[in-house]
């Protein structure tokens, strides 16, 4: 009789959670292979140096060059030609996804290069301004193939890291982690994204994460825009969200996106579901989320804590800094 009534008591407990799971999952965007999160720790203070320009070169690897010949330049060339380490994947305001060093720090790609085979046409002054990354120590981080890493022989014969094939550079004017003042630079150079193609806004998926320095990984739209959660809504068992009216005036709600569209977030719960006035709204982890009217850039939280009952959201749906139920 035990033997019986456990069973009896397990099967009814999986109908129970299978329910649960049905009604939440009610619009799902079906099942996706799991991607992996976006984003590095941006590490905090300065690097590289600024000096004297040397202006436009004669077309032999030296064109939009500008040396950091400087006293500062020199003090720190030794950073600007430190390994790579792991790289990461930073949400840029204006850029979207962008390479990084395990520093945080831009990586570049040069137009007057090639990636079929990969060769380097920066030496010189250029290589001055422009440092090539070593390909010694380079490591693939979250969100990047590692099959797109390899290296090229460089004229001196040392070992320049490619992306996609494209040899990889550092910046000698960007100061600091997170700095991109060498995207455009004489019309030839760009920043990375993580696929060795040039960083656009265009590139950012449906949602993806991107690394706060304050508060972790969070969620961001397409735009780069930050994502919230309100305490007062309800997940299980089925989303339902209290901000109405006024509400929504100022935390627009996120439209539906596409499971593959998506990337660094929970798939599970990964849904859209329907508002009382018709319109679809995007949950992560079956809870609704939004976006701030305050926010006015792509990096903005001005959201977070907002009344006690926003936060921005985890990759896992978690609101980010909430205090803990008791």
């Amino acid at each position: 009789m035990k033997t019986s009534w456990r069973s009896a008591s397990l099967a009814a407990g999986a109908v129970v959670v299978l329910a649960l799971t049905t009604a939440c999952g009610q619009d799902g965007g079906g099942t996706q292979p799991a991607s992996q999160n976006v984003g590095a720790t941006a590490a905090a203070g300065g690097y590289g140096g600024t000096g004297t320009s040397t202006g436009i070169g004669n077309g032999n690897g030296t064109a939009g060059a500008e040396a950091g010949a400087g006293a500062e330049g020199q003090q720190d060339a030794a950073a600007q030609a430190a390994p790579a380490g792991k790289l990461g994947v930073t949400v840029d305001a204006e850029l979207g996804r962008v390479l990084t060093d395990a520093d945080g720090r831009t990586l570049y790609r040069f137009d007057e290069d090639t990636a079929e085979p990969p060769k380097s046409n920066c030496d010189g002054d250029c290589a001055t301004a422009w440092p090539p990354v070593p390909a010694d120590d380079a490591s693939a981080g979250a969100g990047i193939d590692k099959a797109l890493l390899g290296e090229v022989t460089r004229t001196d014969g040392t070992k320049q890291l490619t992306i996609g094939g494209w040899p990889a550079y550092r910046y000698a004017k960007d100061v600091k982690a997170g700095d991109t003042k060498g995207q455009g630079v004489g019309g030839t150079w760009y920043a990375l994204a993580p696929d060795g193609k040039k960083a656009t806004l265009a590139d950012l998926p449906g949602l993806s994460t991107r690394k706060d320095p304050k508060l972790g990984e969070i969620v961001v739209d397409k735009n780069g825009m930050t994502v919230y959660r309100f305490m007062k809504d309800e997940a299980w068992p089925k989303p339902v969200s209290a901000c109405t009216g006024a509400c929504l005036q100022n935390w627009p709600v996120v439209a539906p996106v596409e499971t593959n569209d998506t990337e660094g977030v929970q798939k599970k719960g990964l849904m859209s579901f329907t508002r009382p006035d018709g319109t679809k709204q995007q949950t992560v982890n079956c809870w609704p989320i939004y976006t701030f009217s305050g926010d006015n850039a792509p990096g903005d939280t001005n959201g977070q804590g907002v009344g006690g009952t926003w936060f921005a959201v985890a990759p896992d749906g978690k609101p980010v800094g909430a205090p803990e139920k008791e």
